[in-house]
């Protein structure tokens, strides 16, 4: 299985729940696992083990086949992309007030995976709780002045910064400017 196919299963299992009106507590009780890592698990922050994913699709009522039909399709060896404005994806990473992911691209690339996507924060907007992702991470400020904290160290960022960071390391984010902030974000997998 290459990393893009578990980039794919996360949104798949997103879209068949949202398709079917399940909440997050509701598939998570009905797989036997917690809401945060079915969370975790569509939005690309963990992979689920094989009884995990296997217990997710049945409580979906999906049969395997499926379930993971199209997701080979869906992966193709081009040699070059070009990602119109009007294309952008919205994804609902987080349920934080205030942000705003917008999928620019995600792609497996010589074995491993990159997702790549516009966050963009209303004023005082904030993450109030550390996370942790499977990737490094990248990070452009466009737009805006921003909080970062990765573990115990702050750092405050104006447009034109970066920052990257391995993202098993906790880490939340603040918007500490008066206006929108806008941040490109690229997840290595």
């Amino acid at each position: 299985m290459t990393e893009e196919i578990l980039l794919l299963i996360g949104e798949r299992i997103r879209a068949r729940r949202q398709e079917k009106n399940i909440t997050l507590e509701q598939l998570a009780n009905k797989a036997g696992v917690t809401k945060g890592l079915i969370s975790q698990i569509e939005n690309n922050r963990t992979v689920p083990s094989l009884p995990v994913l296997l217990s997710i699709v049945h409580s979906l009522d999906e049969d395997m086949r499926g379930f993971f039909e199209g997701l080979q399709a869906k992966m193709t060896d081009f040699k070059y992309y070009v990602i119109r404005k009007d294309e952008l994806k919205e994804v609902n990473r987080e349920p934080v007030k205030g942000f705003s992911y917008k999928r620019i691209f995600s792609r497996a690339v010589n074995s491993s995976a990159f997702d790549m996507e516009l966050l963009e924060m209303k004023p005082g907007a904030a993450r109030r709780q550390m996370v942790s992702t499977e990737a490094y991470e990248l990070k452009y400020l466009i737009q805006g002045e921003i909080e970062y904290q990765v573990d115990k160290e702050k750092f405050s960022m104006k447009a034109g910064d970066s920052l990257a960071f391995d993202g098993r390391h906790p880490h939340r984010i603040k918007n500490i400017g008066k206006g929108t902030a806008l941040l490109l974000v690229i997840y290595l997998f």
